[in-house]
């Protein structure tokens, strides 16, 4: 069967099931518990500066989904660490750029505009002086981080540029990195 013709038996865009989504958004819109979710990750020590991150799950409209996933994490050579794998930083960009990622695709796909290239470059510098304790004053992150966004498909300038804004508006980690998240930290020691 032509694979043009599956995507509009399916309504499937840029590999989203458009369908799917919308039944999502009208579920959520018609009952806000089934938006609610909740994540979970533990890390523990794997020794020197490794770590491992393990996700058993999450949670969504009061349902438990079962997932297994590890995420390994180093630190580079030049940072006391072994180089084995991205660093936590590495990760908090890419968990950044990954969800925006969605966001691109899930917004193009919903308005039924073809990807051919999507890429997103992020950087931001970290001053060590802070993150060491050698001065107080230097904060230990980022400032500020600097992103660009590459995009090809059959979209107008005009809709790419509604899709960018609907991103920044919706996602997650954007909205995470961007503003301040209350953490609840809380010591037990074993």
């Amino acid at each position: 069967m032509n694979t043009q013709v599956e995507s509009i038996k399916s309504n499937v865009v840029n590999g989203i099931d458009v369908d799917a989504l919308l039944t999502l958004l009208d579920s959520v819109k018609q009952d806000t518990s089934k938006g609610k979710t909740n994540w979970h990750v533990s890390t523990s020590w794997q020794g020197q500066t490794r770590s491992r991150a393990e996700v058993s799950g999450f949670g969504m409209g009061g349902e438990e989904i079962q997932r297994r996933f590890s995420i390994d994490i180093d630190e580079p050579f030049e940072l006391g660490g072994s180089n084995a794998f991205a660093n936590p930083q590495e990760h908090l960009i890419a968990a950044l750029n990954a969800c925006m990622t969605v966001g691109y695709v899930a917004q193009c796909s919903i308005r039924g505009i073809t990807l051919e290239q999507l890429e997103i470059e992020t950087e931001g510098e970290i001053d060590l002086r802070g993150f060491l304790g050698i001065d107080s004053s230097v904060p230990p992150g980022y400032e500020s981080l600097s992103y660009i966004v590459h995009i090809k498909g059959d979209g107008t300038k005009e809709q790419f540029a509604e899709i960018h804004e609907a991103v920044m508006a919706t996602s997650p980690n954007f909205y995470n990195i961007a503003n301040a998240v209350m953490l609840k930290p809380t010591l037990v020691i074993d």
